[in-house]
């Protein structure tokens, strides 16, 4: 809706990992070197962590479009990960579009899968599996992507595994009874959510990539109150901005400011508060002839009636705004008609 309004080319910020957007944080320069040099290695694993959010998955999409000229690595990515053993071979094949029958045994997709592998390297390539989320990997499946990681050809390793995820994927990996996956490990990397500096970098330079002119500017105050929510997790900051300009468009401001950030992470803490309230099952009524609605009855009959008429006004001034956005909706529809009739 905002893009109209602030003349923007794209939504600025979209939470779906998008390589355009991709930003050279310091943390994730050093990912992405990580990354390539595990892939200089062609051998073994390549561990990167991190929290939620900050990044893991546009570092996957940066490296897939770092290697699409490349035509010597046969590059899959695996994103559902939360299988069995068998389920990750099956899956494996599935990436590779390497056939195999429902009923295959492992033995079989074992023998499919190194046919894949041979023919591969008959062919001067080699394989590069990617998993995304693979926190959720049991320690079976970890295993027989290890087991993998055996096949040679012609004394060359052919296959190679990077593995993304959460810190918890970390913690799996140096237990005790993973030695023998750690020895295959070439490097190894947690990702790290970006300073007060880089988030307001970030930010410009995402509105930028959107032919962002000026408009609306952002205070720096605003930018400190995003820091603070936001902790320099990039997913957070699309989700704050990405409000905060809609903020902007129903309000009609040119200037987002420490008063307006304020309220809109206030409403966004809200909404997650409300979220998780339902998720408990707690949906703020009470059951007729319980004792949370004796103890409500028995309490101040006034307080209750003035949260009444707060909750109503709130509604009131939500249902305000969301006629406002109707209306402008209405407008730029209007307007782009008329774009189009005046090129015919």
């Amino acid at each position: 809706m905002y893009k109209g309004f602030y003349k923007l080319s794209r939504n600025p910020f979209q939470l779906n990992a998008d390589p355009a957007f991709f930003f050279d944080s310091a943390s994730h320069k050093r990912a992405k070197a990580y990354l390539r040099y595990g892939l200089a290695q062609g051998e073994g694993f390549v561990v990167v962590t991190g929290s939620p959010g900050v990044g893991k998955t546009m570092l996957v999409k940066e490296l897939s479009q770092f290697l699409e000229n490349d035509k010597s690595v046969i590059i899959g990515t695996l994103v559902t990960s939360n299988v069995g053993a068998e389920d990750t071979l099956r899956l494996f094949t599935s990436t590779f579009n390497i056939s195999y029958e429902v009923d295959d045994s492992k033995a079989v997709l074992l023998n499919r899968i190194e046919s894949f592998f041979k023919e591969q390297a008959k062919q001067g390539k080699r394989v590069l599996l990617i998993v995304d989320e693979a926190q959720n990997l049991p320690k079976q499946s970890i295993e027989e992507l290890r087991m993998l990681s055996n096949y040679e050809w012609e004394g060359n390793i052919i296959f190679q595994t990077f593995l993304m995820g959460q810190d918890e994927l970390g913690k799996r990996i140096y237990a005790p009874d993973m030695e023998q996956v750690r020895q295959r490990i070439v490097a190894t990397y947690q990702l790290k959510p970006m300073t007060l500096e880089e988030t307001r970098e970030y930010i410009m330079f995402r509105l930028e990539k959107s032919d962002w002119q000026g408009n609306p500017k952002f205070h720096d105050e605003a930018i400190q109150e995003i820091f603070n929510y936001t902790k320099g997790v990039p997913r957070r900051i699309n989700t704050v901005c990405d409000r905060l300009l809609l903020f902007g468009f129903l309000e009609e401001l040119n200037e987002i400011d420490e008063s307006s950030t304020k309220k809109v992470i206030s409403e966004i803490k809200e909404d997650y508060k409300n979220v998780n309230s339902l998720k408990k099952g707690d949906s703020g009524l009470t059951l007729p002839g319980s004792n949370e609605q004796t103890m409500a009855v028995s309490g101040n009959l006034e307080e209750r009636v003035d949260k009444l008429q707060q909750s109503v006004a709130e509604l009131n001034e939500k249902l305000k705004k969301e006629q406002a956005l109707l209306r402008k909706a209405i407008l730029i529809q209007l307007d782009m008609e008329d774009v189009f009739a005046d090129k015919d």
